[in-house]
């Protein structure tokens, strides 16, 4: 009977394998050969220098502000997404003290994420730009002009200004996710909670989140990798400037690559971010992992 099983799923699996092997597995295994060379990307000629690029990297101090700025990122990212998906979850899914048209912010908080990167950080680059802006726009209205700033050129406010693009962006994906996980959590718990007396904040506590926590971690998992990524649009909006104010390790690695032509020595970068990406996802299952609840 097994080996009938088998005879069946194995010629179905085996294509499916191998092209996993091939497109995914096997570009990994390069790159760890890569980085172990000074190739430059225009020649099949790799000269191996064992570890000598992993040792550069350490005493690089461009590469350690990216990371540092990606470490920021991997702090207020989670905490202002996940905080203001899960309000909006929370309020759109409220069905006798809800926000009114609660499906139509459902499409437009979406919609922002639906228009992809590039899109949005076209978009954004016009809406804080100092002139025609609408942010200094509205300041000005505001009689704050105390307040304007060239938000993209200002090495004080540039990583800033990217992150809440990033926010803005992000916020749809993770209110759905949460969305479904609140309706599928019986209604009957919170009925019997409002019996009881409960506060909307304790329901919130202690029914909502402790069952929408598979969720929840989940969607850490998302925005930390999205955290030590974060190359497109930092590429389109500011390039990494003003002074690599807003540079991250992607964008940096990207430029060692195709602008400089450091094609080893920006796979050790990209292998780095590999293990750093794995390290991350493990830790956070570790530390968010709690005993499941079932209903």
């Amino acid at each position: 009977m097994y080996h009938h099983k088998y005879r069946l799923v194995i010629p179905f699996l085996t294509p499916a394998i191998v092209l996993y092997g091939v497109f995914v597995l096997w570009p990994y295994v390069q790159s760890f050969y890569i980085a172990l060379t000074d190739w430059r990307g225009v020649s099949a000629r790799r000269n191996f220098v064992g570890l000598q690029n992993f040792v550069n990297l350490v005493k690089d101090g461009n590469f350690w502000n990216a990371i540092g700025h990606n470490l920021e990122l991997l702090i207020v990212l989670p905490i202002c997404t996940l905080g203001i998906a899960l309000l909006f979850a929370t309020l759109f899914t409220q069905a006798e003290h809800g926000v009114p048209g609660a499906q139509f912010f459902r499409v437009v908080f979406f919609f922002s994420y639906v228009m992809g990167a590039p899109i949005v950080s076209v978009l954004w680059s016009f809406i804080y730009h100092p002139n025609i802006g609408l942010v200094n726009a509205l300041l000005g209205a505001l009689q704050l002009e105390g307040l304007q700033r060239t938000w993209l050129g200002d090495p004080a406010t540039s990583l800033w200004a990217v992150m809440a693009v990033v926010v803005w962006q992000s916020v749809g994906f993770y209110m759905v996710l949460f969305i479904a996980g609140i309706q599928s959590i019986p209604r009957t718990y919170y009925e019997a909670a409002v019996l009881d007396g409960a506060s909307r904040v304790s329901m919130f506590t202690r029914i909502t989140l402790p069952l929408l926590w598979d969720h929840v971690q989940v969607a850490l998992v998302y925005v930390g990798i999205a955290a030590l990524d974060f190359f497109t649009i930092v590429a389109v909006m500011t390039e990494g400037g003003p002074n690599r104010a807003s540079d991250v390790a992607a964008y940096y690695l990207y430029t060692t690559a195709f602008r400089y032509g450091q094609f080893g020595y920006a796979t050790a970068m990209g292998v780095l971010l590999l293990l750093l990406t794995l390290g991350l996802s493990v830790i956070t299952l570790r530390v968010t992992q709690r005993e499941r609840v079932e209903y």
